[in-house]
């Protein structure tokens, strides 16, 4: 990834709270074990094959604790491993590593997680024009790094938030009184407001992807929770005048099918919400006064 999300602030500030949050007044044990100014080495190790994401994040993690300490990567971020990868290693005083260990992995097994999880959907829809995406399912606070470690995976990101994109729900559409009528209010207000985001509208039949391409001046349609059936035949109706999100029910078997009806996006809330941790460990390799 650009050098550039490092420097995101966010980032910055969830290391700094979740070391916080892990070390408060300090690490009493690693304390009156090791002594101070002992130098250590120590290895990632990916116990399980992944896609490896965060390297960057556990390093930052090491930063913060101790400028000395010193994070090389043995694969790059997005790196495909087998079990049993030496994934990177870490050197410097012992007791900042000893300190920082968890945090940096807290970080690294979640992104790893996720980018596994994408590379598997995305692998699933290999040779067809679906794109898969995230949602706005993340952990409170974390969105930044779930979704950099989506893109990590292979799949590309929906909206960041409220703000950058109109989406509008079924919710919004009862709000409204009807798609057509939510969309011309969201066509207005944009064009009012001077606002350069794209429009999305959520779908839950035919009868309502007919009203959508009536309205017009949107960018894409969202099918919800579509049969297949009636997805092809939505997609058919679209004539690619729009482009095309399939949303609702995902999951792995699924999605290869959903992927040929020729949709261009296919949105997994899956890959942030619910994912496993990848399964890494920090082992110190030596130490030395």
């Amino acid at each position: 990834m650009p050098n550039d999300v490092l420097n995101d602030s966010r980032i910055g500030r969830l290391v700094e709270l979740a070391l916080m949050e892990d070390v408060g007044l300090g690490d009493i044990t690693t304390d009156a074990i090791v002594p101070e100014m002992k130098f250590g080495r120590g290895e990632f190790l990916c116990k399980e094959a992944g896609v490896v994401a965060g390297l960057d994040v556990a390093g930052l993690v090491f930063r913060y604790c101790d400028h000395s300490i010193t994070v090389t990567p043995v694969v790059p971020e997005g790196g495909v491993v087998p079990a049993g990868q030496v994934i990177a290693r870490v050197d410097g005083d012992a007791r900042s590593i000893l300190r920082g260990e968890r945090t940096a992995l807290n970080f690294l097994q979640r992104m790893s997680g996720i980018a596994t999880l994408t590379r598997k959907y995305v692998d699933a829809v290999a040779g067809t024009p679906a794109r898969i995406t995230d949602t706005r399912k993340t952990a409170p606070g974390l969105r930044v790094l779930d979704k950099w470690a989506v893109r990590l995976g292979g799949g590309v990101n929906h909206r960041f938030g409220l703000d950058d994109m109109v989406l509008i729900k079924d919710n919004h559409v009862v709000a409204a009184g009807g798609i057509s009528n939510a969309i011309a209010l969201c066509r207005e207000f944009v064009n009012k407001e001077g606002l350069n985001v794209s429009i999305e509208v959520e779908t839950r039949s035919l009868t309502e992807v007919r009203d959508a391409l009536a309205s017009g001046g949107i960018q894409r349609i969202m099918l919800d929770n579509f049969p297949l059936a009636e997805m092809r035949r939505a997609v058919e109706l679209i004539e690619h005048r729009f482009e095309v999100e399939a949303s609702g029910g995902v999951s792995l078997e699924t999605v290869r099918s959903i992927a040929d009806t020729g949709v261009d996006f296919i949105s997994v809330g899956a890959l942030t919400h619910s994912v496993k941790a990848l399964d890494i460990s920090l082992e110190l390799t030596h130490t030395q006064d």
